[in-house]
């Protein structure tokens, strides 16, 4: 006999290798039986935002699902901010909650249902019978429908008994809309005519497992390259990539875009970030988007491709094939590399005395190891990882919360991505804002990478995106102001390696540290006290709209 908790556990065990997650009254008896009863690993964390977080970047980083649990009330109010970023930004996952007793709710609960149902989220709520047959229609619904959803346990069912665990088979969840061939061929004659063929990909296309595809594509129309920021290395040959679109883009590979004739957009949502609010492409561009909404996510497309990135690509390939078309020699007569050069700082201090985060991301970028995963935190900083820094692929750059627009979720994920990488060294990049609302799960950071993690803290010991928008503008600054944090003493609390970084040559502890091996060092922080004085460049295109 197994209870129904158990039935949760088992079913979810069959299709879920990993679940994070902070016990409670109204998880106890689901985390006895994924113990008891399944092969999952799981990992605690200590705030169960860390929890929610943890999973979504398990997934970004793996493109396997992930489960996170909370237990009822309380618990699961405090999971609700990664919850909604994990639906904005369409990951699968399980949140296997404690919920009130069906006798009706105590003093201590909120309506669950409803506040997921509020951001989007459904719940899937277990009776005393067929908890494994809701289960299993909540993992094929995250899987269909690529979104989070909550697996719901009345605490007075939890320990019931419910006999044996039937088992379910995972239905076929693809989606996939059927490809519109006469656009296709349509937008491939386009192409083949294009004199000036730039090709921009985004998450979507690397999830769809486009990469291959679209550097054929790109080859076999002789155009140059871009990415989003969540889509950086999806291009096999960077020999002619532009790099990240936007704000994050360099001034130069930008003017580039300006010149094209013919934009492709693969998988991009094409938001007013990646588009540097409107002025990415010249009104003369004619731009041709492939992806699964169920119309252009802007209103300066002029052709809409609604189908599989991969197979679309695929398609638009063997038309061009058959039509013998022949690349465009543009590519070949502009320097790509030197175009992706952006603007670095004189001097290794700002005029204030701290230090330019410019020069110390460009050294940073310099000292990292190559089997890097980046996870990131939202704030000002942002830029700089994405700027200098570059990644092998899509999968191992992760910026939970830039879909919510939120801070403090970077210290969570850095317990998913180490799971998901475990051959990899995961480094996070945070602003001394969202790591302060994170230092729970610090010690899990520390606990779950070791060796294989860092965290670089951008200390400028301000909110350094409000300052910018609103302390120019003549607003009040003292809220706006983090009294200057020691970050470097707060890890070597839990157990990690620290420096203050005053001075490049402070960083020489990351060259060491890169050097040896994963068991031979410590999870090293980098304290680095940066000059809230110098604004990135996606920063100022935001303050010049906001002007």
């Amino acid at each position: 006999m197994s209870n129904i908790s158990a039935h949760v556990a088992s079913t979810l065990g069959r299709h879920v290798e990993h679940v994070f997650g902070v016990m409670g009254n109204g998880n106890a008896y689901f985390l006895d039986a994924l113990y008891t009863s399944t092969d999952m690993t799981f990992t605690a964390t200590r705030h169960e935002a860390g929890s929610v977080a943890a999973a979504d970047a398990y997934y970004r980083a793996s493109q396997k699902m992930a489960a996170a649990t909370v237990t009822y009330g309380a618990g699961f109010t405090n999971a609700i901010t990664p919850l909604v970023e994990a639906s904005q930004a369409g990951i699968p996952l399980i949140l296997v909650a404690g919920d009130e007793p069906s006798s009706g709710p105590r003093p201590w609960d909120v309506d669950q249902i409803s506040l997921a149902a509020a951001v989007g989220v459904k719940t899937f709520t277990v009776g005393t019978r067929g908890a494994a047959a809701t289960t299993m229609a909540a993992i094929e619904h995250a899987l269909r429908y690529q979104t989070p959803v909550v697996v719901s346990i009345p605490y007075d069912f939890a320990a019931q008994e419910s006999g044996e665990v039937p088992q379910f088979e995972l239905a076929d969840t693809a989606s996939t809309p059927a490809l519109p061939q006469e656009q296709i061929a349509h937008a491939a004659k386009k192409l083949a005519a294009a004199q000036r063929p730039v090709i921009i990909a985004g998450r979507g296309a690397w999830v769809a497992g486009a990469s291959t595809a679209l550097g054929d594509l790109a080859r076999a129309t002789g155009a140059v390259t871009s990415t989003s920021a969540l889509a950086r290395g999806i291009f096999p040959d960077q020999q002619y990539d532009l790099g990240v679109t936007g704000g994050f883009g360099a001034e130069g590979a930008m003017n580039l875009i300006q010149e094209a004739d013919v934009a492709l957009v693969v998988g991009a949502a094409l938001n007013q970030f990646t588009t540097r609010f409107g002025q990415l492409f010249s009104s003369d561009t004619h731009i041709i988007q492939i992806d699964t909404a169920l119309t252009a996510t802007h209103p300066a497309v002029n052709e809409y491709l609604r189908g599989d990135a991969k197979l679309t690509v695929q398609t638009m390939l063997a038309e061009l094939d058959r039509v013998g078309a022949t690349p465009s020699t543009w590519r070949a007569s502009v320097d790509v590399p030197a175009l992706r050069t952006y603007e670095d700082a004189d001097t290794e201090y700002a005029p204030d005395g701290r230090l330019d985060p410019r020069a110390v991301a460009r050294r940073i970028g310099e000292l990292l190891p190559a089997d890097r995963v980046v996870v990131s935190d939202g704030g000002h900083f942002i830029g700089w990882a994405n700027m200098y820094w570059p990644v092998e692929a899509p999968d191992r750059m992760m910026m939970v919360g830039t879909a919510f627009q939120t801070i403090g979720l970077g210290i969570h994920t850095v317990a998913g991505a180490a799971q998901a990488k475990p051959d990899s060294t995961v480094v996070l990049t945070s602003g001394d804002g969202g790591g302060l609302m994170a230092l729970s799960d610090l010690e899990t950071a520390v606990r779950t990478a070791g060796g294989r993690g860092m965290a670089v803290i951008w200390n400028d010991a301000v909110y350094g995106a409000e300052l910018n928008l609103y302390g120019l503008k003549g607003l009040a600054q003292e809220p706006m102001v983090i009294p200057e944090t020691d970050f470097a003493s707060l890890a070597s609390a839990v157990g990690a390696d620290s420096v203050v970084v005053r001075s490049l040559a402070d960083l020489d502890k990351l060259e060491e540290w890169s050097r040896l091996p994963f068991d031979e060092r410590k999870f090293l922080v980098l304290d680095c006290r940066i000059s809230p004085n110098i604004i990135a460049p996606y920063q100022r295109e935001i303050i010049e709209i906001n002007s």
